[in-house]
């Protein structure tokens, strides 16, 4: 409770670390917020050219929304991967970057990696705002959703922060982190249905039924992945225009407020010694 308490009373310099990153990621450019569109539009080109035209993948139809778009539906979910992947890079990153205020000057450390999930959330309510339009434009009845959306894009944010804590303090200790974390997040993003439906990994764990003679399948492995989660709630939410899965939904807040509490704790016991290790 202390150290909450502590984190509270940090919330003011919170707030000006976030608006400083915001302010000063697109300073001086012509095109300004636009540019956080840039990368994912560029992303969904690429995938949308492969996939959906040379690969010929070819994902449901919302459901009940009649949705059939391959651009649309890939966005649903690259979005959100696109926001948690920032925030846990850049969240990893924070504590080394502002090493010499680190060093220099005693504050609630933990206030550097959450700025970051302050800051790349930012950007992702522009883009899920445009996503959203989007959407509307091309049929889809989303705005009832939306508050939904945004309680469930609260579940990745913790989810992210709670990731990022951890890493931020690993990263002070072992620099490789960054290294080993930025090749683990391009394969955790082609194990997640990002590009490709999940229908997939449901046929190819039918045809290869349990492995080594136990009931356990390749969905049942292929579906611990707390991302898998979140993208199969997003969708439901603005592709599909229906409920979300119960039981998703209640993994997605449990994965959040677990990788909350455990980061919580790791940064908690690491943090009077992060100026040393620096």
């Amino acid at each position: 409770m202390r150290y909450m308490n502590e984190v509270l009373a940090s919330r003011e310099l919170l707030a000006n670390l976030t608006l400083r990153e915001i302010r000063g990621q697109y300073k001086r450019t012509i095109f300004g917020q636009l540019w956080s569109l840039v990368n994912p539009l560029a992303t969904m080109l690429v995938y949308t050219i492969v996939f959906a035209f040379i690969l010929r993948v070819t994902p449901p139809p919302g459901n009940p929304s009649g949705l059939n778009i391959f651009a649309v539906w890939l966005l649903c979910g690259l979005l959100p991967w696109a926001f948690f992947a920032n925030v846990v890079q850049q969240g990893m990153g924070s504590i080394i970057s502002n090493a010499g205020l680190v060093q220099k000057v005693y504050f609630s450390r933990i206030v550097l990696p959450l700025s970051k999930v302050g800051s790349v959330g930012y950007n992702w309510l522009f883009e899920m705002g445009v996503l959203v339009v989007v959407l509307a434009l091309c049929g889809s009845f989303v705005w009832p959703w939306i508050p939904i959306v945004i309680i469930v894009m609260v579940l990745l944010a913790i989810f992210a922060a709670g990731l990022s804590l951890m890493l931020s303090v690993a990263n002070v200790h072992f620099r490789d982190t960054q290294y080993f974390v930025s090749i683990l997040m391009q394969i955790w993003m082609y194990l997640t249905p990002i590009i490709y439906p999940i229908s997939l990994v449901e046929d190819q764990s039918k045809a290869h039924g349990g492995l080594f003679g136990t009931s356990i399948t390749i969905l049942d492995i292929y579906r611990l992945n707390p991302l898998e989660r979140f993208v199969a709630v997003f969708r439901q939410l603005l592709y599909d225009n229906t409920w979300p899965n119960p039981q998703d939904l209640l993994l997605c807040a449990i994965w959040a407020f677990a990788a909350l509490t455990i980061g919580l704790w790791v940064f908690r016991k690491s943090e009077k010694g992060l100026a040393e290790a620096l």
